[in-house]
């Protein structure tokens, strides 16, 4: 369909691993970040954020995990990759509250390859809605130290209290990042918009409660947001402005990635 431009300054690469192939897109230099897009895919306002990764002095790796790569965002795009992420992907827990999603093996490998391809102190990595909270499963993996959650979605929780807490790690997974955390004064940033039905508070809630001041909460209101034809909820990316708080976020980000990752 010709969305291919979008991604023309990038390198197309295959990776594999636990017989799972995708591709992924690779720029810059120095330390690497491991970008996972938001729902409906890879799209441009997802590579403008690597592309400002790869800007300060990171090589930035997008997989693509779902949708078109260089597909503009549309309703009806959207609606069918949520549909089906939520009835038809197996590698996405959608509904679990206490375990992380297949897909997450898939990253730790390419974050393992990553930082030996590119050195530094370790891998930064950020998840976007669907995949928000992948980069703190991934910290299971000695390479990940700087993982940022953004607009962590699932488990979808919908009336669901349980769900609503949940953050999609299992009791082990949790163990293991307060650990390294401790160990290697780690910590971790998440952002959304205060009044996404989607990140409830009782999940930031429980980021808290497990992490402390380990977590870093980057919390927007809904006149922080650029406009876009959806409610407030893709902080990096769709409800961006080039000022002001969600700019500050972004900024934020990037400064973690650099510090934590010695770039």
């Amino acid at each position: 369909m010709g969305y291919a431009a979008a991604l023309s300054d990038y390198e197309e690469t295959a990776f594999s691993h636990g017989g799972r192939t995708r591709t992924v897109f690779k720029r810059g230099s120095g330390p690497a970040v491991i970008v996972i897009h938001e729902m409906p895919g890879l799209h441009p306002l997802v590579i403008r954020f690597a592309d400002r990764v790869a800007a300060s002095g990171m090589t930035v790796y997008c997989p693509s995990l779902f949708g078109d790569p260089g597909r503009p965002v549309s309703t009806g795009y959207a609606l069918r990759e949520m549909i089906a992420g939520i009835c038809i992907r197996r590698e996405f827990n959608v509904w679990a509250s206490d375990k992380s999603s297949p897909i997450v093996d898939w990253l730790k490998a390419l974050a393992r390859q990553a930082h030996a391809d590119c050195g530094g102190h370790g891998v930064g990595a950020v998840g976007m809605c669907f995949t928000g909270g992948f980069a703190l499963a991934m910290m299971t993996e000695p390479s990940v130290v700087a993982p940022v959650l953004s607009q962590p979605s699932l488990p979808l929780a919908g009336k669901n209290l349980k769900r609503a807490a949940g953050i999609g790690v299992s009791p082990k997974e949790i163990a293991c990042v307060r650990q390294r955390f401790e160990d290697e004064d780690l910590s971790m940033i998440g952002l959304r918009f205060k009044s996404d039905d989607f990140v409830p508070d009782a999940r930031f809630d429980t980021y808290r409660r497990e992490f402390g001041d380990r977590f870093e909460a980057i919390e927007l209101e809904d006149a922080d947001a650029a406009p876009a034809p959806m409610k407030p909820h893709s902080v990096l990316t769709l409800h961006l402005k080039e000022d002001g708080p969600t700019k500050a976020a972004e900024q934020r980000v990037l400064a973690f990635f650099r510090e934590r990752t010695g770039a």
